[in-house]
């Protein structure tokens, strides 16, 4: 098999093409970014995984001055634009950073962290202490943040001085690249310090962006459109590319053409199902049928090591999904029913709000449907209604996954803190109209998501049976055959035989759930008991959607 030399989690464009790492060429964003009509600051938004680091430190290699590298980008759709590389590779004083490790638990831990990331810059630059062209003030601001300081006005200042140095040491005016600006902001909210942090990020940015005659021009991503008013006041500059808008729609995440070329590098074009099934369905403003680029790496460097290997939820496992606990864990019976709508592959109307505040998200269900939306959890359907509701889906496997994960993780501690001892005392009563009404109300209750409706219901139950303190076992061999569940009760020499059934309409409710009591006699399933059970409980149970029936039959040991 032929391979790619993939870098797992790598984000450093110089590091990839200088260790000739694969990658999939972007660069043709650079012309379209520098288009006739770019603003002065652009805010580039997408959900995370989507390579907007990677982005970023590719313009960094390109504009920089500093930079001489021109062979990181032979070969690439950008080098065919002599006149635009000649106008601009390497012809501007650049400054990036990236603001994805401000998130202390604290506003004075998260300063500090910030402290360390200009500090970096100041490092990075450290000739301009030397400058004979550098203001003696901007260098005393500089040799602070080169030493190392929390004072927040110095700090708030840091980026504007930087800038200013840097186009009197360059004579050219700076490039301004900030990745993650939300990050801090997002963290400030989640540990209560949220007004001090947007307090801050607005006067760093402010002076860095508002009134700052030493920029070119700058670019910010994130995953959130902060709004306007709370963050970017007076901000008249200023450009938001998000995912509805059509602009560079394809320049982050891969396309299909570009999957189908990775796959035909390692030469195993046919796991392309797989792929669509699991980390496709994205859209962009109008382009559809994007991929998350983190996930198709991942897998095909999995595939690489073992050609028969299965899709994983690479994405899953990088966050803690929040949004969607918090969607499940406070969702009205509206919600929940769509909840379960989009978990069975059908699509939801919903008004959408892309100028979020963090601390107004969990304001109210519309703003979380939004953030959902907006964090890629959630994407565009490819039929829309007339009028201002947007209609989304789950774009993939991945992240329908993470949905049921989510939604099982807050069943069962829903059932752990209920008091469902009434339901076991019915169980070992073997009284068939409580368990009925039991397991009918809880139905009713929760969230489903039928990944097949025999086994939805099987984990339902079983779930529930862990929950009241019962050691339930799962389709082990007892007597000629595989009884779905069997609960044992040495001490008080009893056991629970359960078999489920599925009715495909309502009416087939009592004769599917006889059907499963007459099985497990038939069977013979309490054969396969341990010697001193003398009494046996078996339960025929059948569901359709949220109803349920269900038969029993009290016997000694068969």
């Amino acid at each position: 098999m032929a391979s790619l030399n993939i870098l797992i989690g790598g984000d450093s464009f110089k590091k990839i093409r200088e260790e000739q790492r694969c990658y999939v060429d972007k660069t043709a964003f650079i012309e379209e970014f520098l288009a006739p009509g770019q603003p002065e600051v652009s805010l580039i938004t997408r959900p995370r995984r989507f390579g907007k680091t990677l982005m970023l430190t590719m313009l960094q290699e390109f504009f920089d001055m500093r930079a001489k590298e021109r062979n990181l980008f032979e070969g690439l759709a950008i080098s065919q634009k002599t006149q635009l590389c000649d106008a601009w590779m390497h012809q501007y004083p650049t400054l990036f950073l990236t603001l994805k490790g401000v998130e202390g638990r604290n506003y004075g831990l998260a300063l500090g962290q910030m402290s360390e990331v200009l500090r970096s810059l100041c490092i990075e630059h450290a000739y301009l202490l030397e400058s004979d062209t550098v203001s003696p003030p901007d260098k005393k601001t500089f040799s602070v943040l080169y030493n190392g300081t929390d004072a927040e006005k110095n700090l708030a200042n840091a980026l504007f001085v930087l800038c200013r140095a840097l186009e009197a040491h360059h004579g050219k005016p700076v490039i301004l690249l900030i990745d993650e600006y939300d990050v801090p902001i997002n963290c400030a909210e989640q540990n209560g310090y949220y007004e001090e942090m947007v307090g801050f990020m607005r006067n760093m940015l402010g002076a860095a962006l508002k009134t700052n005659p030493s920029l070119k021009f700058a670019v910010l991503t994130g995953c959130l459109r902060i709004a306007r008013e709370s963050l970017f006041t007076g901000l008249n500059n200023f450009t938001c590319f998000g995912i509805s808008e059509d602009f560079f729609a394809d320049k982050f995440g891969f396309t299909s053409g570009e999957v189908d070329q990775l796959l035909a590098a390692i030469n195993l074009p046919g796991r392309k199902k797989d792929i669509q099934e699991w980390y496709d369905g994205y859209c962009f403003g109008q382009k559809r049928k994007l991929y998350c680029p983190w996930d198709v790496l991942q897998y095909i460097y999995d595939l690489q090591r073992n050609a028969a290997a299965q899709p994983k939820a690479y994405w899953n496992n990088t966050s803690g999904n929040a949004i969607v606990k918090t969607l499940v864990r406070e969702a009205s019976d509206d919600s929940k029913n769509k909840i379960e709508t989009l978990i069975g592959g059908g699509s939801i109307n919903e008004v959408l709000c892309e100028e979020l505040t963090y601390d107004l998200i969990y304001e109210n269900e519309s703003n979380i449907w939004s953030m959902l939306y907006l964090t890629g959890y959630l994407t565009k359907a490819e039929t829309q209604p007339d009028g201002e509701e947007t209609a989304l889906v789950i774009p993939n496997k991945e992240v329908r996954r993470i949905f049921i994960s989510t939604v099982r993780q807050w069943f069962n501690e829903t059932v752990r803190k209920q008091d469902l001892s009434c339901f076991a005392q019915a169980l070992w009563n073997g009284d068939a109209n409580a368990v009925q009404a039991a397991i009918s109300d809880l139905l009713y209750g929760t969230i489903s998501y039928h990944d097949s409706a025999e086994n939805y219901y099987h984990g339902f139950l079983a779930g529930l049976l862990r929950g009241v303190g019962l050691n339930a076992q799962s389709n082990d061999e007892h007597g000629l055959g595989r009884p779905d569940i069997v609960i044992e009760d040495g001490r008080n020499r009893q056991a629970i035989i359960i078999e489920l059934k599925i009715a495909e309409e309502f009416t087939q409710l009592e004769k599917k759930a006889s059907e499963g009591l007459s099985q497990i006699l038939e069977r013979r399933y309490a054969a396969g008991l341990q010697p001193m059970i003398c009494t046996v409980i078996n339960y025929g149970i059948a569901f359709w959607k949220k109803e349920c029936a269900v038969k029993v039959f009290k016997s000694g040991r068969l």
